[in-house]
């Protein structure tokens, strides 16, 4: 899109007198679609609705802890552009809160759904499965329609980027864009049912190769203990026979004196080791460094790597924040050299990330810089090792605090380390390595069959 463009006062109409409204490309696609069909949201809307936001501080009035209790609270991040609700992380409310302070926003299993409020995507639409029962907060509304299939058309619909363009072009507000109820309505709809069954087969399939991807990565963790010659006990039922265990006074040795330091796994883990190479931590480490606090960001400068920036194995440079920094000036002891090690220690902590290249960014106080002896250990073993279930068990039994749970220089030291061969450490990266390669191919042709049919179905329904 040009940065500069024109408009007659003539085309000038309503309440909108700001640029973005009238960008040529937005003015362009709306005459098209209006062009095919004179049909706009409202013409399929029967009542419409949103709820609000019960006092967190309330808790007990309000919301239900006990999810075979409660009632599905959604939010936003609950939908999804690919029509369904998601349901991770979902909160709660009582029956009382449901039928009484949030009766407007009752969701049945026909309803559609829309965002209105938030950053990103505007408009994004789902409807929920059926038998579902649920409620909402004020950032999205409750459509009812004719039925379940005239929904689904309309979130398939809304979902496609086309409209998506058209929604955010009717949005107002600045830090927080918002659609207020008349802009939502007055979307044009171009509306075809035939639309629901491409995007969901679309969908299946993308659902398949997921799966696949996502039962290669699970097999990691399998293939690294047999390697390792590592056993585990079978996952215990969570009643609390099953939960009570002992020990002998012989076996508690140190500060610890806790349960979860002595539980099943930790404890067979460390059985399993006594006939195998293995050695603790610090005999692999030259030393350990925090990086620095900043708060002042910049647009552009020197990439400031945060908690959220370290995934299990890779950067996230989704929600990156800048500095202005001379990064030839970077303290020598937080250099990112390569054959060194990223451990996030504060909140998602444990997170590894071996450095196979030299980089020229700065680290958090919430990551630990973790310089390793050179030659002793395969660093992109020790990341594997790390981010798989034995390296995970070991952090939480050796995280302090409870509510945000964090790692100590001392803690990290102390932890157990399987050493075998190099021609063994060698052979786990490359078959692990090759695994997690494979199962970013098949997510990658997920997101592109998923993309496709989106394209195809516009040019479908545009008639390009």
């Amino acid at each position: 899109m040009s940065n500069i463009f024109y408009s007659k006062f003539s085309e000038v109409s309503g309440e909108r007198f700001d640029t973005s409204y009238y960008i040529p490309e937005l003015v362009a696609l709306e005459k098209k679609i209006t062009d095919i069909s004179s049909k706009k949201l409202k013409d399929f809307v029967l009542s419409i609705s949103s709820g609000s936001t019960p006092k967190t501080t309330e808790q007990a009035k309000y919301y239900s802890e006990d999810k075979n209790l409660g009632i599905s609270f959604l939010r936003v991040q609950n939908l999804s552009t690919q029509g369904n609700i998601k349901l991770d992380n979902v909160k709660y409310i009582n029956e009382k809160t449901h039928n009484g302070m949030l009766k407007r926003s009752q969701i049945e299993e026909n309803d559609l759904l829309i965002k209105i409020t938030g950053v990103g995507r505007m408009a994004i639409a789902s409807v929920p499965e059926i038998g579902f029962k649920g409620n909402t907060n004020q950032h999205m509304v409750v459509v009812k329609t004719k039925n379940r299939l005239v929904s689904q058309t309309l979130a398939t619909y809304l979902n496609l980027d086309i409209a998506e363009k058209l929604a955010s072009r009717r949005a107002t507000g600045g830090t927080r864009p918002a659609l207020d109820y008349p802009a939502l309505l007055s979307i044009p709809i171009i509306y075809d049912e035939r639309i629901v069954q491409i995007l969901h087969d679309a969908q299946k399939q993308k659902q398949q190769k997921e799966q696949e991807a996502q039962k290669k990565l699970e097999s990691i963790d399998a293939y690294l203990l047999d390697a390792l010659g590592i056993e585990l006990p079978i996952e215990r039922e969570e009643s609390l026979e099953d939960r009570v265990f002992f020990r002998k006074f012989s076996e508690v040795s140190g500060d610890r004196i806790d349960p979860q330091f002595y539980n099943h796994e930790f404890y067979q883990y460390e059985k399993s080791l006594k006939n195998k190479p293995f050695k603790k931590f610090k005999y692999f480490i030259e030393s350990i460094n925090n990086g620095f606090d900043f708060r002042d960001y910049k647009e552009n400068g020197t990439p400031y790597l945060k908690v959220a920036n370290i995934k299990k194995g890779l950067f996230d440079f989704s929600k990156i924040q800048y500095i202005e920094f001379d990064s030839s000036k970077i303290d020598k002891n937080i250099q990112l050299e390569k054959g060194n090690l990223l451990l996030t220690r504060k909140g998602t902590f444990g997170n590894a990330l071996a450095l196979n290249d030299n980089y020229n960014y700065v680290i958090s106080s919430e990551i630990f810089y973790i310089e390793l002896k050179q030659y002793l250990i395969n660093t992109n073993f020790l990341e594997i090792f790390f981010n798989s279930k034995i390296g995970q068990l070991q952090f939480d039994n050796n995280k302090i605090g409870a509510i945000m749970g964090s790692l100590s220089q001392g803690a990290i030291k102390e932890l157990l380390i399987p050493f075998p061969s190099s021609e063994i450490q060698d052979k786990i990266v490359t078959h692990i390595t090759t695994l997690k390669d494979k199962a970013q191919a098949l997510k990658k042709e997920a997101t592109e069959i998923y993309n496709s049919a989106k394209l195809e179905v516009e040019k479908m329904i545009l008639d390009v």
